[in-house]
């Protein structure tokens, strides 16, 4: 199957060709609306947005028009059917009102008859000649998306040119081919990696026993952040305002990477414990549960779960939610399954019943992989003997513990 993945990297574009890559970006915006304008009708249903009646439509007045070579004409040809087919779509399916597009940012869709790509710098076209710019990667580029993506191994493909605060960045999408792992023993014998997410403490911890991330650091970065644009805006002049928006980027920019480093840790884990499927607790429970989670907070469940989603897709492993309810009280010990609110206190798990000792998100993220392997064998899935991932081992349906040593 095929994995696509996007990423962004900076341009450094000579300052004598901003003039030319800025007069394209305005030249492919009135192309995509003129499409749009001559698109549109009041009535959904006569919305007109398959490419090729536009094209025969459009095409000839905008090459009248504009001085876009033809492979630039039909991306923003493309770039309007697509938004005129969302509009159409949400009015008459969804029920929701929807307006006319309007193309207001700066954005360049290239294809592989617009771009090229070189090791070190990309040929773009523009209304006049080809630019040239070259890639500005991070220094270090270990555990970021370029050490992942940006190698011989994924293709690039289509990309999307933009500019913000007189940058310019190319958004690329990449792909690989990536063989679909159909073995009878992955589909008969699911290994689940179960996982506890957490506003305090660590951020992310799995049935396997691997404590990633650093909730309480995170949400000091977040403080500091909200701190220091506090008092910029006290402050209400236009160097504090700039400022603002410079901290904020940065910091968005931090927290994603931060992110993706504590993602890519957790799909490893699975990956080294031969685990076919990720539990979460669901999102919305989530919310429901730990009251006292910021939307910060509640962002970053959201985001570290897409990164997983997205990164484990290339080892054909699944991600899925269970129910949360009670997996923090829960005893994951064996078949004790003994449930108690004061099981749990603070970090700390020792069940009431048969004394097992644990941490507890430890015992809360192996209650989460055995509630999605409980549900696969209600449900039938064709996963006859489901196994829970654990520390050293792997425990079956029947609560056998199996050791790493052991398993073939």
């Amino acid at each position: 199957m095929e994995v696509v993945r996007n990423i962004q990297i900076k341009l450094d574009v000579p300052e004598d060709k901003h003039s030319v890559l800025d007069e394209t970006f305005e030249q492919f915006r009135q192309a995509a609306q003129h499409v749009a304008d001559h698109g549109w009708n009041d009535n959904p249903y006569e919305i007109t947005d398959t490419k090729n009646t536009l094209h025969d439509e459009t095409y000839a007045d905008v090459r009248d028009k504009l001085s876009l070579q033809s492979s630039l004409v039909q991306s923003a040809r493309n770039l309007a059917a697509t938004a005129l087919g969302n509009c159409k779509d949400r009015i008459i399916e969804d029920g929701e009102n929807a307006s006319k597009p309007e193309f207001k940012g700066t954005v360049v869709v290239y294809n592989g008859r617009t771009i090229t790509y070189n090791d070190d710098h990309v040929s773009l076209a523009t209304v006049d000649d080809r630019v040239t710019a070259e890639y500005v990667t991070p220094v270090n580029e270990e555990g970021t998306p370029f050490e992942d993506y940006w190698t011989d191994d994924w293709e690039k493909g289509e990309a999307t040119l933009h500019k913000r605060d007189g940058t310019y960045y190319l958004h690329v999408a990449v792909k690989k081919e990536v063989e679909p792992d159909s073995s009878d023993e992955a589909s008969e014998n699911g290994v689940v990696l179960g996982v506890d997410l957490n506003v305090d403490g660590y951020l992310a911890v799995t049935s396997t026993g691997a404590f990633l991330g650093n909730a309480d650091y995170l949400n000091h970065k977040r403080d500091e952040y909200e701190r220091r644009r506090g008092n910029l805006r006290q402050t209400g002049t236009r160097s504090a305002h700039l400022t603002i928006k410079s901290i904020g980027s940065r910091f968005a920019r931090w927290s994603a990477d931060y992110l993706h480093r504590v993602s890519k840790a957790l799909v490893r884990e699975a990956v080294e414990n031969d685990c076919t499927a990720i539990a979460f607790e669901n999102l919305e429970h989530i919310r429901d549960r730990i009251s006292n989670a910021s939307k910060f907070q509640q962002w970053a469940f959201r985001e570290l779960r897409r990164h997983v989603e997205y990164k484990a897709e290339e080892y054909g492993i699944d991600v899925d939610d269970v129910a949360p309810a009670y997996t923090s009280q829960r005893c994951s010990h064996g078949e004790c399954g003994f449930t108690h609110e004061h099981n749990r206190n603070g970090d700390r798990f020792e069940c009431l019943k048969c004394g097992k000792q644990l941490h507890a998100d430890y015992n809360a993220a192996r209650n989460v992989g055995w509630r999605l392997v409980q549900h696969w064998l209600k449900s039938g899935a064709e996963r006859a003997t489901s196994q829970l991932a654990l520390k050293s081992g792997t425990l079956n349906a029947n609560g056998h513990f199996r050791p790493t040593a052991l398993r073939g």
